[in-house]
């Protein structure tokens, strides 16, 4: 392990998107700790004590929800504008074509998402200003069009952050900024569940019980995630003129969970949106009758959340995997599956061994999610409901950015990681 991290830093490319990617970070983590001009953090984290559902966006935005700096909406308008526009490419001929056209196309896409970021950003930020209320400095217009004009500016620089470290760093740049800010919470974590037991709220027992629960979520994790079905592919030999090639037999490899942890980040996106502008937009009443019967945490809410991330797991998936595609590129290479005819049959048997092996890393993601609801009344440890979320996005981010490393290293002859 170690000399692989070494051998990491001897390569210049690979040792300088490496240090990129950590001044990225660093960066973002920085950001995070600059507050929005005008605006009290003490009085609005005293209006917000007690929510779970803030708490939890706390979390994930690495404290900058609760501090109110100035990336204090995080990345979750960028997030929600791409599966709106990846759910509009699906429905619109023109978008559907733009996503066929390679390169060109693909940029052109990003551009539409950057556009709807910002006016989701923008909206939000709105809906945030409104909601501050007391926490502000000096009421009023101007204060209020500063409060929004600089969170809006934030979450596009963390967009603009997030698409750097992809490009020039390595790893998801989106996903990298979700993990540091969970990163970040956990000595605070520890903080609270050792002055719970310094209180005599919780016991030894209760705290080992969970540390067990947890490494037996992260190996389960670890093995769904690395865990493929791999479906015999024999080439026929051919010969070009004295030479002969193919008569090998090799496998197509399809993941249990082809789609990472982005289904948990768009759920929970979706999720949070709809009652964080119900919150700030709607009446009191209204905002009570929700949280309490659709609210973060509640069974609607949590058997909602399920569904929504089974059913991300497979659209996320099917745009990203073509079984038609992988099919043709097996027929032009002279290859086929024993006992399957070259051409649709082979596509409709990728795509039914595909659909049945998603839906077991659809369902597992589905139930480390909700597995908090219960721990805590297992462990009877409070304010850990957001360890299976946080689990999956730290464990998922670090599996596929330790590959990207592997792959470098391989690419150059080194040791990687994974003997």
């Amino acid at each position: 392990m170690f000399d692989s991290i070494k051998n990491a830093f001897k390569n210049p490319e690979l040792k300088s998107k490496l240090l990129f990617t950590l001044a990225m970070l660093f960066v973002f983590r920085l950001a995070a700790h600059i507050p929005v001009p005008g605006v009290d953090a003490r009085v609005f984290q005293e209006l917000m004590a007690g929510n779970q559902l803030l708490g939890f966006f706390d979390v994930i935005t690495g404290g900058a929800f609760m501090n109110v700096s100035i990336v204090a909406m995080g990345i979750f308008p960028y997030i929600n504008a791409m599966i709106i526009i990846q759910l509009l490419t699906v429905v619109i001929p023109k978008l559907e074509q733009l996503s066929k056209e390679g390169e060109e196309g693909r940029k052109k896409i990003t551009q539409y998402t950057r556009n709807f970021t910002a006016i989701l950003a923008f909206v939000q930020a709105i809906g945030l200003s409104m909601f501050l209320g007391g926490a502000l400095e000096n009421p009023g217009i101007f204060a209020y069009a500063a409060v929004v004009i600089t969170l809006t500016a934030g979450t596009v620089f963390l967009m603009w952050l997030g698409e750097q470290i992809t490009e020039k760093g390595v790893g998801n740049g989106i996903s990298l900024i979700i993990f540091a800010a969970i990163i970040s919470g956990m000595p605070a974590a520890i903080t609270h569940v050792a002055e719970l037991l310094a209180v005599g709220t919780i016991h030894v027992h209760n705290i080992v019980f969970l540390l067990v629960i947890g490494l037996l979520v992260i190996i389960a994790i670890i093995i769904i995630h690395q865990g493929q079905r791999r479906i015999p592919v024999q080439y026929a030999k051919r010969v070009v003129g004295r030479r002969v090639y193919g008569g090998q037999t090799t496998h197509l490899p399809i993941k249990v969970n082809q789609a990472g942890v982005i289904p948990v980040i768009f759920a929970s996106s979706l999720l949070m949106f709809p009652e964080m502008m119900i919150s700030w937009f709607a009446s009191a009443n209204i905002a009570a009758w929700y949280s309490a019967f659709m609210g973060f945490g509640s069974i609607p809410n949590t058997i909602f959340f399920a569904l929504l991330i089974i059913g991300f797991t497979y659209f996320y998936t099917a745009i990203t995997v073509n079984p038609v595609d992988m099919a043709d590129n097996i027929k032009r290479n002279g290859g086929f599956i024993p006992g399957m005819r070259p051409g649709r049959p082979t596509a409709e048997y990728i795509s039914k061994v595909m659909n049945r092996i998603t839906l077991a890393g659809a369902v597992f993601l589905a139930l480390v999610a909700i597995l908090p609801n219960f721990v805590m009344a297992a462990t009877q440890i409070p304010g850990i409901w957001f360890g299976g979320i946080s689990l999956l996005i730290v464990v998922g981010v670090a599996l596929d950015t330790m590959k990207q490393i592997e792959s470098h290293l391989l690419m150059r002859s080194y040791q990687g990681f994974i003997k």
